[in-house]
């Protein structure tokens, strides 16, 4: 789909606030509420816009640790990545990952309770899945930025 400048500045306010509404959206694009409102279905339906959420404070919901996991696997057959990408889906306190290239095969973020839930998430759930080798843990010690908006 190709996008004009208007749409790129939809995109941008929604990154900054996905409640505001067709009216606000209009007026900030200098469209009337309901030319900002089909715009912002168009880019929906074409899947430019992949959902809403709603973004909470990890420590005040008691999630007080967050780490970032290397997974480093023994097997890389098919199935072996496919039995580990259930395991990713299926666990709650993995809430973002990725395959990536260079040492590690996988990089998981994760957030916990306190150390002892990472440890048994470590030990108990990741470690003994038939194709990991190893693990690689390192503890969030704060977060400079912000998960922000795409740059566009």
């Amino acid at each position: 789909m190709a996008m004009d400048k208007t749409d790129s500045a939809l995109l941008r306010l929604l990154q900054q606030d996905a409640n505001q509404t067709a009216e606000s959206l209009g007026q900030h694009l200098r469209l009337s509420p309901s030319q900002a409102g089909r715009r912002r279905q168009r880019l929906e339906a074409a899947g430019l816009i992949s959902g809403y959420a709603a973004r909470v404070d990890a420590e005040a919901v008691g999630l007080g640790v967050q780490a970032m996991i290397q997974v480093h696997m023994a097997a890389h057959a098919p199935d072996a990545a496919q039995s580990f990408a259930a395991l990713v889906a299926a666990t709650p306190e993995i809430t973002s990952a990725w395959v990536m290239t260079g040492d590690a095969d996988y990089l998981l973020r994760i957030f916990c309770t306190d150390l002892a839930a990472l440890n048994r998430l470590v030990q108990e759930v990741l470690l003994p899945h038939s194709s990991v080798a190893r693990v690689q843990s390192q503890i969030v010690m704060a977060q400079l930025k912000p998960d922000g908006p795409l740059p566009l």
